[in-house]
């Protein structure tokens, strides 16, 4: 179903390789998302979020130009126009590979990658489809999967210098708080339809008892 087309982040293990090649590329690759592989967006005491991308959710993505930066913000260090980032989505995901070579930033960018100090990836996008199913957990909590279906833009992939975490503040206002808020708004919504008819009943129960006696 079609959800709000704002633009959303998303925070990811990287799992960067990167290689020098003789005419002195400096080529980074990873993964800026996997496919059919739930991860933990959001939880409290009454809800768990979970999301996962289908497989064909780039099928119709708008990829014509899309940049690598660090913490989606200041200088691009490649990006597709000019041939520095190559995005293929494969069997396992969305693969990222970027030639970061070209200016003195990318190239300590390299650096910081190929000795373990920047090891995540993080994409901005637009969602133009989803579903959503509904469950309770083991702990009672109202459990939600929601699946990725369409990807309408991808705007960036960054390598980020904050962990993904899954369940702190920050991670819920910064990948998902328009997710959240809407999941959030609906249960509101459900609670007070359920208190109402229960008020309803109440009252259609007196009205029984008074005509009996």
């Amino acid at each position: 179903m079609p959800v709000k087309t704002d633009r959303e982040y998303r925070k990811v293990n990287a799992v960067f390789e990167t290689r020098q090649a003789e005419d002195g590329q400096m080529i980074v690759e990873g993964y800026a998302t996997t496919f059919g592989q739930p991860y933990e967006l959001y939880r409290n005491k009454d809800m768990v979020v979970n999301e996962q991308v289908a497989p064909d959710a780039f099928a119709e993505c708008d990829m014509s130009d899309v940049i690598m930066q660090y913490d989606h913000e200041g200088r691009v260090f490649a990006r597709v126009n000019n041939g520095t980032l190559e995005l293929t989505p494969d069997e396992h995901g969305l693969r990222v590979r970027a030639n970061l070579g070209g200016t003195e930033i990318g190239r300590q960018l390299y650096e910081e990658i190929r000795g373990g100090y920047t090891d995540k990836m993080s994409f901005g996008f637009t969602v133009s489809a989803d579903e959503r199913k509904e469950s309770r957990d083991a702990e009672g909590r109202i459990s939600i999967l929601r699946t990725i279906r369409k990807i309408g833009k991808l705007f960036d992939v960054s390598a980020v210098s904050l962990p993904a975490n899954d369940a702190t503040e920050i991670s819920a206002r910064n990948i998902g708080d328009g997710l959240i808020a809407e999941v959030q708004k609906e249960l509101l919504a459900r609670e007070e339809r359920e208190r109402r008819i229960g008020e309803i009943r109440k009252i259609l129960n007196r009205e029984d008892e008074n005509h009996e006696e």
